[in-house]
């Protein structure tokens, strides 16, 4: 799914929406990318480069009890690359559709006795032009009588980025470095929901981390330290709404203009032990302090706030940052404490218990457990029934936010929480043949929403909102078809009812079917299509618009081995489908995001 701030991909499970979905928690090398401002990996992330993965873990539900916040609704974690993936020098070009470029160099190797792996890359892209038909300011031109929406009108999704990242490997040592800018970053939609063609942004985050794991008789040992310095400055004004927009407070001749700047450091410091002296069981404990601090904002407008929350026109763009300031600087300590027994009490039965616990500098304590038994059936069969808690903390936007015209910050937001319990069933069919299930259903309480205001009928205020309940399922299919072709294939089905309204809580596809396979043949060549199908999306309450059409994209994805040389091209959205994700309630753009018409994109590789 895509929100329409600068367009940025979001990424839905089990049907757990909001606009930048800080219920799921994003990690890099199993540390937090996670901005203090949102909650969420930022609206700056801007992708990652794929030639640096080693593989991408996903962990479907409640992870609080070992992840702590934000490991709601799951946990991504990127693997990047060590001296043990790569090996010697590789360099690569790719270009494509919307005027995309990159280049990328990556080393791995040894250097004396530590392993060493390195990569640097530099890119632009144009981004999707698709066509916003209409936006927020056609609303209000209708209301008030003016002309000065920009729809219909082409998203502004391009920008530049540059990847640099060194891990180094000395016996029980491990040294990672990374530094990720995404510059020049259009506003996708706008940062309203009303175009904006001029609006860039940038942000700069740099990661660092230390770690040491060791072992001892009956134990094992580790520790980290792990630095986040991050960085969101606008280089060029947003523009909220365009010139000539009318609001019951006047007129903004050369548009409502927005600038907020923030830089924050993060400090995570973490250690644990598991303890195997017990017969059948291996217990771990965990400890840590986290330190988040936004140490600077900045403001500049041209516009004040009523009352009401509605805008008014404040003549030319100035520094707001004491005056009327979107946020103040804000610091947050955390602490926590979790432990974790795995108890084998039977030689087919495995019984997994944890509990954690964190303290809040700002917004109290939380203890989140989890349990999970497994019954090795069979040889072939294996039984899984789990239950756990889960919390997403309010993020500094949420608690602090002041003058933002789009939301309102509220200190006395609480914490959300979710209970979930599962089932989930592994079969190995045949030799050659995994089949996964898993049916689950979970309550949220205390949901964090944006609320708009119906007073102003502008703007809207961050709101603890009530309840929501969900269940469904999840398969999954792994099939070696032929020594040459393998084939993978998911469906998964969900249904969310929010408990105020008795209706389906929206935005999430009910039915979401994937397929995949991969074909060698010839000599070095691999064909890889994919099919992916999104169904049964329906609005949330309140939203009278008609339900989102349900969508088919395909994709290929062709590769030549020549010696040193590697050439690649992927076709995308192959039949050009006219795919659209909701845009959120209440219908500010009426016809939903749409997503990239069909893309092409050639890759040349080169290892020395």
């Amino acid at each position: 799914m895509r929100t329409p701030l600068v367009y940025e991909p979001i990424y839905v499970m089990r049907g757990i929406y909001s606009v930048q979905l800080p219920q799921l928690l994003v990690l890099q090398n199993g540390l937090p990318v996670t901005v203090s401002y949102s909650g969420s990996k930022g609206t700056g992330w801007g992708s990652y480069p794929l030639q640096h993965v080693a593989r991408i873990e996903v962990i479907r539900g409640p992870g609080s009890a070992l992840y702590g916040a934000d490991a709601y609704s799951g946990v991504i974690n990127i693997v990047t690359k060590s001296g043990a993936d790569v090996s010697g020098t590789q360099a690569g070009v790719q270009a494509g559709s919307f005027r995309s470029r990159d280049a990328w160099l990556q080393h791995g190797g040894q250097v004396g006795e530590a392993r060493l792996a390195a990569y640097l890359r530099t890119g632009t892209t144009g981004g999707p032009r698709e066509i916003i038909a209409a936006d927020a300011q056609t609303g209000r031109d209708q209301q008030f009588g003016t002309h000065a929406s920009l729809a219909p009108g082409p998203l502004n999704a391009g920008y530049d980025s540059a990847d640099a990242n060194l891990d180094m490997t000395l016996r029980q040592w491990r040294l990672r470095a990374g530094y990720k800018l995404r510059d020049n970053m259009g506003t996708g939609a706008g940062i309203g929901s009303a175009l904006d063609p001029v609006g860039k942004t940038s942000s700069e985050r740099i990661m660092a981390d230390l770690s040491w794991a060791g072992a001892c008789d009956d134990w094992a040992m580790g520790a980290t330290a792990g630095w986040m310095g991050y960085k969101q400055r606008i280089k060029t004004d947003f523009r909220l709404s365009p010139p000539g927009t009318r609001f019951p407070t006047g007129v903004f001749p050369d548009g409502m203009i927005g600038h907020p700047d923030a830089f924050e450091r993060q400090l995570r410091l973490s250690a644990y032990a598991i303890w195997t002296g017990w017969p059948s069981h291996s217990v771990r404990l965990g400890t840590g302090h986290d330190d988040l601090n936004v140490y600077h904002t900045a403001t500049f407008k041209n516009y004040l706030s009523s009352a009401a929350g509605v805008p008014i026109p404040a003549g030319p763009v100035a520094d707001y940052s004491v005056l009327s300031p979107f946020m103040l600087p804000q610091r947050r300590r955390i602490d926590y404490l979790y432990v974790q027994d795995e108890w084998q009490f039977q030689p087919d039965w495995t019984l997994t218990a944890g509990v954690r616990r964190d303290r809040y500098s700002d917004v109290g304590v939380t203890s989140n457990p989890r349990v999970a038994l497994v019954w090795v059936a069979s040889y072939d069969v294996t039984a899984k029934l789990m239950h756990g808690q889960a919390f997403r903390a309010p993020a500094f936007n949420d608690l602090y936010s002041i003058s933002n015209p789009v939301q309102q910050g509220n200190r006395n937001v609480r914490p959300e929480t979710i209970r979930t319990t599962e089932a989930a069933l592994i079969w190995q069919a045949a030799r050659d043949l995994v089949v996964r299930g898993n049916l689950f259903q979970f309550m949220m309480n205390d949901i964090i929403r944006v609320v708009p205001n119906a007073v102003s009928g502008t703007g809207a205020t961050i709101q603890n909102t009530g309840s929501q309940q969900g269940k469904g399922m999840e398969s999954e299919l792994a099939w070696q078809a032929t020594r040459d072709v393998r084939v993978m294939a998911n469906f998964s089905y969900q249904r969310n009812i929010d408990q105020a309204t008795g209706k389906n809580a929206g935005y999430a596809p009910r039915r979401h079917w994937y397929g995949r396979a991969d074909w060698h043949f010839g000599d070095g060549w691999l064909l890889s299509p994919q099919v992916n199908r999104v169904s049964g999306r329906v609005r949330a309450a309140g939203d009278s618009r008609p339900p989102v059409a349900d969508y088919t994209t395909v994709d290929a994805a062709l590769s030549k081995t020549f010696g040193a040389w590697q050439i690649s091209l992927q076709l995308r959205n192959a039949f050009d489908a006219d795919a659209r994700e909701p845009s959120p309630a209440p219908g500010l753009i009426p016809l939903d995001l749409p997503l990239a018409g069909r893309a092409v994109f050639a890759q040349a590789a080169y290892r020395f």
